[in-house]
């Protein structure tokens, strides 16, 4: 049985009761952690269990580091079953979810740093590649966005047969690739070069205009448009 709850603790130390009074600001990482947790274990009090989550990353730690921890990684942690992991994990998306909405509304689709900074929290963060397509109408509007594919460390398979099929079906006339570099650094390989010329030849073939191709590693990104790659 769980001894070391928050309600247990200390008055002046229950995380609840210094937001009320001092106001949720004032609280430690540790400490917000610790009211989504609400207990510990018999040896360790629900903070201390919230400090070992947070410095459980291996590149990364603290609040940034439970980005790259995953549900496997977190019920390795003494105290962490899958309700608190996957609580954990919530907060997370959540993050990327509020980062995602805040651009939302300053987005163009024409805009390469735009759509870099929409992508920008979600991609940075993953651990190998994912390929998204933005299918744009004639006034550059999104009409759908897609995830293609998640592959390896250093790859992931685009199918241009799926991509310009959903293009196709949503009346799409100009699409945008975006992938992210698990590497952190999102310069073009080789093997990106030479899908983003079959993609754009097939496209033109079909009356779909390839616009972009996005690669986002760690806070910075680079657009093949940009770059005079396409």
């Amino acid at each position: 049985m769980y001894k070391n709850r928050i309600k247990d603790m200390a008055v002046s130390e229950r995380p609840y009761e210094k937001a009320l009074e001092y106001g949720i600001e004032t609280l430690s990482d540790a400490e917000l952690i610790a009211m989504l947790l609400n207990c510990g274990t018999k040896d360790v009090s629900a903070i201390e269990l919230a400090q070992s989550i947070l410095n459980r990353g291996t590149t990364y730690k603290g609040l940034t580091g439970l980005n790259y921890l995953s549900m496997s990684d977190l019920t390795k942690i003494r105290g962490v079953g899958k309700v608190k992991a996957c609580k954990i994990l919530a907060i997370t998306e959540i993050s990327k979810r509020m980062s995602r909405e805040s651009f939302k509304s300053e987005v163009t689709f024409n805009n390469p740093s735009s759509i870099a900074d929409y992508f920008m929290e979600d991609c940075r963060y993953r651990t190998t590649e994912s390929i998204f397509v933005l299918y744009l109408n004639n006034a550059n509007a999104i009409i759908r966005c897609k995830e293609l594919s998640r592959g390896t460390v250093n790859s992931s398979p685009v199918s241009p047969r799926e991509l310009f099929l959903d293009a196709l079906r949503h009346d799409a006339v100009s699409i945008v690739l975006i992938h992210n570099h698990p590497s952190g650094i999102p310069e073009p390989s080789d093997a990106d070069i030479i899908v983003t010329e079959r993609i754009k030849k097939a496209g033109n073939m079909l009356g779909v205009k390839l616009i972009d191709h996005i690669i986002i590693g760690d806070r910075k990104y680079i657009s093949f448009m940009e770059r005079g790659l396409i």
